[in-house]
């Protein structure tokens, strides 16, 4: 996913270059992937932390580290995903610091996005600005992918009726 604007790029380009953090792009999240997943979350934030004169670095680019991490759920039981779910955001800001050295700011917008999943609340009012946006782009995500697996299944089944038809 590529955004067209220079000052959002400014703020991102030595995480969306970076080796560890491209790895991300190999791993399913919402049915697309969670790089393009984070770099929505991003942008959004970007444009939302503009809008109303937050640190815009920070939020931007903690919004974009908010899922650095690299355990993949496919495969994994209902149980392990829900335990994945409430320990990822730990583990994302331990990578994000362990990378780019992160503020506490940016800790509390990536520890807390999963609020109330994982029980800590954000401190800040732009941590809970991401944890919303971060919900909303995951809802347009989900309705994404299931829009084109319904397609696709319509697809199939008029293929299969024109069979038939004939």
């Amino acid at each position: 996913m590529t955004i067209k604007n220079k000052n959002y790029n400014d703020i991102v380009l030595d995480i969306l270059c970076h080796e560890e953090f491209n790895k991300l792009r190999d791993i399913e999240h919402h049915g697309l992937n969670r790089f393009d997943h984070s770099v929505r979350v991003s942008y959004v934030s970007y444009k939302v932390a503009k809008l109303f004169r937050f640190d815009t670095n920070k939020v931007t680019r903690a919004a974009l580290l908010h899922d650095f991490f690299l355990e993949d759920n496919k495969n994994k039981t209902s149980k392990e995903k829900l335990k994945n779910m409430r320990n990822h955001p730990k583990i994302a800001a331990d990578n994000a610091d362990k990378h780019f050295g992160i503020s506490e700011l940016e800790r509390d917008i990536i520890e807390t996005h999963m609020f109330p999943i994982t029980f800590k609340a954000p401190k800040y009012v732009e941590s809970w600005i991401v944890d919303l946006i971060d919900d909303g782009v995951s809802l347009y995500e989900k309705g994404c992918s299931l829009s084109r697996e319904i397609s696709t299944a319509a697809i199939f089944l008029m293929i299969y009726l024109s069979n038939y038809i004939r």
